[in-house]
């Protein structure tokens, strides 16, 4: 069932990553946490164009290492497997041999080879893998019980407070098209990738070649927009896989519905990547940051990173402090050109800066929109055509709590 209407698609109600044609999904607990669903998989019956995009992290985890590997030696993929608890990362050639022999092992079962694999794990770094227990998990992925893309979602989770799943539907050379999406993250979210997965499934047909230039132009304006602690995790990544099963023409950029295709995968991306700002550890709002009139795009970037990045940013809004020194004090340290006296500051519709001057303004009415579940800021730079969007949240009590005992 469609529900709201979005530029040139629809959102479809309780859409996820197994609405679009010939995928599957499923999750179960195989025992590398306590109780709760760890283990779970995404399946196309048919091979898949894939694309990825990975942390810019210097420690990367042997998932991300054979998963690159898996893409690298056709461009597709027909499944995906993940495990939650423990990351496998910083564990060395056990690690590495631990990747192997999952990816291996779930494509056996499968009936794949094991390069249509991808594997990819999150949780404690600096741990093996139980392999008895993900062994145990693989043998029982065909079990009814353990079917459904809702378990799927929740297997991928570690501290997140919910899960995050989407799907929406466009037509392309008037064939229907379902692209569909879930992720996890919480903590150690940072532009540039973060503690996080991302997995995106369509039917569209495409070559993965376009599908990997469109989700790294994608990925600049979505995931790599927020953040919720400063901190980049060894384990992130996000994949795409294409099936083709709706059987439109090949997409490129030269398609009539390639804006079609692109809106409506920058939404998927988008509505992921702010669920996971939303869910940040200890969070109690979202927050918006959008900075306009920059002399380019990527400076506006640059600028509203370094904003929702601030951790005293941060605990002002936490505390509905309309404390606007912090955002200019933010904007000034990025590094980026500007005219200190173009500067305005909204805080939702309250205007607090105009051309970098502070103004008598409705102290209640600021309160009241930053004691609200999603805090906007605008931040007009002059009038150059640049414009940027980051999404992050507040800084709590909580979030200190979470993260000193992680471990324990």
């Amino acid at each position: 069932m469609l529900t709201e209407q979005q530029g040139k698609f629809c959102i479809i109600e309780n859409g996820n990553i197994a609405t679009a044609q010939g995928f599957k999904a499923g999750g179960l607990h195989c025992g590398i946490r306590k109780q709760k669903i760890d283990f779970g998989w995404i399946y196309s019956d048919t091979k898949a164009a894939a694309a990825g995009v990975y942390t810019t992290n210097a420690f990367q985890a042997a998932p991300l290492k054979v998963t690159k590997e898996s893409i690298a030696a056709e461009n597709k993929l027909q499944a995906i497997v993940v495990n939650s608890g423990i990351a496998n990362a910083c564990t060395g050639q056990q690690g590495l041999e631990d990747a192997y022999d999952m990816r291996n092992s779930f494509a056996e079962k499968m009936g794949i080879e094991p390069h249509l694999a991808a594997v990819a794990s999150t949780g404690l770094i600096g741990e093996l893998l139980p392999m008895e227990r993900i062994h145990k998990g693989i043998s029982q992925l065909h079990e009814e019980k353990h079917q459904g893309a809702d378990k799927f979602e929740t297997a991928i989770l570690t501290t997140d407070t919910h899960e995050k799943g989407i799907a929406i539907e466009l037509e392309i050379d008037d064939k229907k098209v379902v692209i569909g999406g879930a992720a996890k993250g919480s903590g150690m979210i940072h532009p540039n990738m973060a503690t996080m997965l991302g997995f995106v499934t369509t039917d569209a047909n495409i070559e993965a070649s376009e599908l990997s230039k469109a989700l790294k132009s994608i990925t600049n304006k979505s995931f790599n927009m927020i953040t919720v602690d400063g901190d980049t995790s060894t384990n992130d990544m996000v994949l795409v896989l294409a099936n083709g099963k709706a059987m439109n023409e090949s997409l490129t950029e030269a398609h009539k519905d390639w804006d079609a295709f692109y809106e409506g995968l920058q939404f998927v991306c988008e509505h992921l990547a702010k669920e996971i700002a939303r869910d940040g550890e200890g969070a109690s709002k979202l927050v918006e940051v959008t900075v306009d009139g920059s002399f380019t795009d990527t400076s506006a970037q640059i600028i509203a990173k370094s904003i929702i990045s601030s951790n005293l940013v941060k605990t002002a809004i936490h505390g509905a402090d309309a404390n606007w020194g912090r955002i200019i004090t933010a904007i000034g340290y990025s590094g980026e050109a500007l005219d200190p006296d173009k500067v305005s500051i909204y805080l939702g519709d309250v205007l607090v800066v105009e051309n970098g001057i502070p103004l008598v303004f409705d102290e209640e009415k600021a309160k009241n929109h930053l004691l609200q579940d999603e805090v906007k800021i605008l931040a007009k730079l002059g009038d150059g055509n640049g414009k940027a969007t980051a999404w992050g949240c507040d800084l709590s009590y909580e979030y200190v709590r979470i993260n000193a005992s992680y471990r324990t």
